[in-house]
């Protein structure tokens, strides 16, 4: 059994889009939602370090960010959707992107869907849970986690 040390995480690359990604091996966690719902504070907290770049601006994050964990594990900060200051194309282009990613990405095995409390889900938060929770809960395995084999640390 493998264990997940989130401390030993580094970062590794930001993709456009998922042409650009790292190659698909191993398995990937992503971490999703709005603008501004805390995405990127998520991993920091998650790993204990300033990994992810934060800010109180909404749509700071622009690419697909990765973070390894070992060379088969790693966390991924996606662009958040909604309201955020930059043109309409780019809010388009960003949302085809996302799409496309969760759509397939391969070693995508895991969505953390982060929400602000203050404002309920909206129809494209319960619509991406309903079509990822088909694709990933496909297992049958009781003791199916993103990670395989692995143990949390």
């Amino acid at each position: 059994m493998t264990e997940i040390v989130f401390t030993k995480a580094y970062f590794t690359k930001s993709a456009p889009s998922i042409r650009e990604c790292p190659p698909e091996v191993g398995h990937e966690v992503a971490f999703a939602g709005r603008s501004n719902a805390g995405k990127s504070s998520a991993i920091n907290a998650l790993t204990n370090q300033k990994l992810a770049r934060t800010s109180k601006t909404p749509g700071r994050t622009q690419l697909i960010n990765f973070f390894n964990l070992s060379d088969t594990q790693r966390l991924v900060d996606l662009p958040g959707y909604g309201y955020a200051k930059v043109s309409r194309e780019q809010k388009e282009k960003w949302q085809r992107d996302l799409s496309e990613y969760l759509q397939k990405r391969q070693s995508l095995k895991g969505l953390v869907l982060l929400m602000d409390i203050r404002h309920p889900l909206q129809e494209f938060d319960t619509t991406m849970l309903e079509k990822k929770s088909d694709d990933l809960g496909k297992s049958s395995d009781k003791n199916w986690h993103p990670w395989g084999d692995a143990r949390w640390a």
